[in-house]
């Protein structure tokens, strides 16, 4: 039995027409590259199998929106799954937050109550992991692992601006963490 194969605009007929082989051919010729971008983003296997699911659920349901004017159809997946990666991180941290009244009205919440330990049992990385997730891709892959600012821009799709101005406040978030300006040699 010899194995089908579809051209980009072939492909993108069929998905729109929702046949099941197309998105089969979809997943089997996209999935590894998607699945390598969610586990950058999510650090997490277990994480990254479940947005990748997710995200390939939502290429499905949305690829009626897809615009071949406006890129090619792995650019448009690639944004749907990175996308799906950082709302998966975003509600992750928006749990974190959400504390129960009961919790509350069990303890005392003071200015006094704020521990800060030494700098030198805090690990970076730790309190880069606890920065708002849009912060903190770009602290990892700057500072982490070497991307430069252009870089991070093209990999992301975010205006350059918009990346130095994050970068930026995250810097300012870890000066005050570390009640320092040490941050910005760091910065380079």
């Amino acid at each position: 039995m010899r194995k089908v194969t579809y051209t980009e605009s072939e492909l993108i007929v069929q998905l729109k027409s929702n046949n099941r082989d197309a998105f089969e051919y979809l997943y089997e010729r996209y999935s590894p590259a998607l699945y390598g971008i969610i586990l950058k983003v999510v650090k997490d296997e277990e994480k990254a199998s479940d947005s990748m699911q997710d995200a390939f659920l939502k290429i499905w349901k949305n690829i009626s929106r897809y615009d071949a004017e406006k890129g090619t159809l792995f650019t448009w997946i690639l944004n749907v799954a990175r996308n799906t990666a950082i709302d998966k991180l975003r509600m992750e941290v928006k749990t974190e937050k959400v504390v129960s009244l009961s919790s509350v009205s069990e303890i005392e919440v003071t200015a006094e109550a704020t521990y800060i330990p030494p700098i030198n049992l805090m690990d970076l990385r730790a309190i880069v992991s606890r920065m708002l997730p849009e912060r903190r891709i770009l602290i990892e892959m700057v500072y982490f692992e070497g991307y430069t600012h252009e870089e991070v821009s093209e990999t992301l799709q975010v205006p350059l601006g918009t990346v130095k101005s994050r970068i930026r406040k995250s810097l300012q978030e870890l000066r005050y963490v570390f009640g320092t300006s040490s941050m910005m040699s760091i910065a380079g």
